[in-house]
């Protein structure tokens, strides 16, 4: 098994710093995946194992195995990469205009089976939103995972199994609750928009 976080320490993937998050916590950490992932080898390393954690879930049911869906931007190289190594159909939920998800471009059939693949979370926030628009669109969601989980073990019940490469608990704060150290520094938000 890789060490996952020594990866995104080598290829400056993690971040120190102060950072918005796209739950508009601050922290002073940012896994930018996208650092980590464009490297192809490194991405198709690390979305393997991702894989082979899904793999439980990729059971064959009325002929067919799940689909894997991913949230954009940030989820689609992982989504593709974990479908690549599942030897499945991959699609992915796009931004709406106004800060949401819509399915656009693909096709979901009713009682058609899923998991979920994200980069990070940290609320759950884009699993749960993606998991309510298959749901919504007749499909049922198996499982999901992200390379990293940095909830600290506060996820939603997404009403699927989840699993992770990396679980970790860093400090996050409100806006109006910086501490000290953070206050002074300006804060960036790296993640897609």
């Amino acid at each position: 098994m890789t060490d996952v976080l020594a990866l995104f320490k080598q290829t400056g993937a993690l971040l120190h710093g102060h950072f918005i998050l796209r739950s508009g916590l601050h922290s002073r950490e940012f896994f930018q995946c996208a650092l980590l992932l464009q490297d192809a080898p490194v991405a198709a390393q690390v979305c393997g194992e991702l894989a082979e954690k899904l793999c439980p879930f990729h059971t064959e049911a009325n002929g067919k195995k799940p689909t894997v869906v991913s949230p954009a931007v940030g989820g689609i190289i992982v989504g593709q990469e974990v479908a690549r190594h599942l030897g499945t159909r991959h699609i992915f939920v796009e931004k709406d205009g106004s800060g949401g998800l819509v399915m656009r471009r693909f096709e979901v059939v009713p009682g058609e089976r899923f998991i979920v693949a994200e980069d990070v979370v940290t609320r759950g926030g884009r699993v749960q939103e993606t998991i309510d628009i298959i749901r919504n669109l007749g499909g049922v969601v198996v499982a999901a995972g992200s390379i990293v989980d940095r909830s600290g073990g506060n996820l939603p019940d997404f009403g699927c199994p989840f699993v992770s490469l990396i679980q970790m608990t860093p400090e996050t704060f409100p806006a109006d609750a910086l501490p000290e150290d953070l206050v002074d520094i300006p804060a960036v938000k790296p993640g897609s928009k």
